[in-house]
């Protein structure tokens, strides 16, 4: 069983640099690699293996344009040529759009680090040729602090896989999988379904609602503030128009680094939120969870409700509760996207077509039941887990 772990690194301005540097490195290659492949295309040639293209790089470094790619790792354009690859192998079997070429401005700072190179204290991590120096102080630039510590496990027994480090535009990440026993018992309690919504994040079938955290205090400053950033930075630009040109200043740099700050932590509340609510989930140790397949695109285009859908993360939520389940040989069952889950009575099962969004219960005149229409949600989708699993 592979988990991922991604921490939050601490450099200084010196190591700051030299990991936008790396992280340019890895676009230059990645960027040399589609051009090389189009132009090869245009000729009339095949596609040329990762392989060749990094023997074709090699040659290139001994050459003055281009012995600056000396200063820095060769495991970074490796991958960088790796990754575009790949990316044109997937835009061949109809998997992904076809790549394009990585922007300064737009596109994620990252990098790759080998496996091999990587190293691991409780505290720090090395990255392999942040600097090319042999004193002893000028190494210490390859040590990186981490922000949470003893979290990664360390010591010559530990495999890791993939190790990246991206930029978020605030604060740059190490994320790195590691290989752990896998996970034997199996749960035998019983089954949950889940009904998700607005009102409420998500109503289970053992009676727990969790509510939408996005009605509390705390968010509805913070979005308050976020629209003021906004209006502001919109304002400034505005000032400051030539023409059909607008000129960034400084005071718009540093505005535009606040709303950032400010998106990251309303993104970072919300996340730290639904891991809460999925861990709880996961420690009643259920036998299985089902979730019913929404339609969340569709659900967007109401004008009235796209900006709660879109905050509840719902995407999140299957994503993490998928991934713990999995670790837990817990069951995770996805209803049919048509499965009538509110509309259904889960007392007699009758069908009740003219049930409306505003109403709120659930009357069946069959059995004369009154449930919470959530509720009665969820007791179907867990009774269409129960007849699966």
């Amino acid at each position: 069983m592979i988990k991922s772990i991604k921490i939050q690194l601490k450099p200084n301005n010196k190591q700051n640099t030299k990991l936008f540097e790396c992280a340019g490195v890895a676009r230059w290659a990645y960027n040399w690699t589609l051009a090389r492949q189009q132009e090869n295309y245009k000729n009339g040639g095949k596609f040329i293996k990762d392989n060749e293209l990094r023997k074709e790089l090699t040659l290139l470094k001994k050459t003055d344009k281009y012995k600056w790619l000396n200063d820095y790792s060769n495991n970074i354009t490796k991958q960088a040529i790796k990754d575009a690859c790949n990316a044109y192998k997937r835009f061949f079997k109809g998997y992904s759009k076809f790549p394009k070429f990585k922007s300064k401005k737009r596109s994620k700072p990252s990098f790759y680090v080998d496996t091999c190179k990587i190293q691991f204290i409780g505290t720090h991590v090395k990255i392999e040729k942040l600097t090319t120096s042999i004193k002893r102080n000028k190494q210490q630039l390859n040590w990186i602090r981490l922000c949470e510590h003893y979290k990664i496990p360390f010591g010559e027994n530990v495999k890791y896989i993939n190790p990246r480090v991206s930029f978020d535009g605030i604060n740059w990440w190490i994320s790195v999988g590691i290989e752990y026993p896998d996970n034997n018992v199996v749960p035998t309690n019983e089954g949950i379904g889940i009904d998700l919504g607005v009102e409420k994040l998500a109503t289970c079938s053992n009676g727990i609602a969790y509510k939408n955290i996005n009605k509390t205090y705390k968010i509805k400053k913070l979005e308050k503030r976020k629209k003021r950033l906004q209006r502001k930075v919109s304002n400034k630009y505005e000032k400051g128009r030539e023409g059909n040109r607008y000129k960034k200043t400084k005071n718009i740099v540093k505005l535009e680094k606040q709303l950032r700050t400010l998106n990251q932590s309303l993104t970072n509340i919300r996340h730290n939120y639904l891991h809460q609510i999925t861990a709880d989930i996961i420690r009643r140790k259920p036998s299985f969870i089902t979730v019913e397949d929404l339609n969340v695109m569709g659900m967007m285009k109401n004008k009235h409700l796209s900006k709660a859908i879109q905050e509840q993360c719902f995407y999140e939520f299957y994503r993490q509760l998928k991934y713990k389940s999995e670790w837990n040989n817990i069951k995770f069952i996805v209803a049919d996207r048509y499965f009538p889950s509110s509309k259904k009575c889960s007392c007699c099962g009758t069908y009740k077509k003219d049930l409306k969004l505003s109403d709120r219960e659930y009357v069946c005149e069959n059995c004369s039941s009154v449930l919470d229409r959530d509720y009665n949600a969820s007791l179907n989708l867990k009774n269409y887990g129960q007849e699966i699993a």
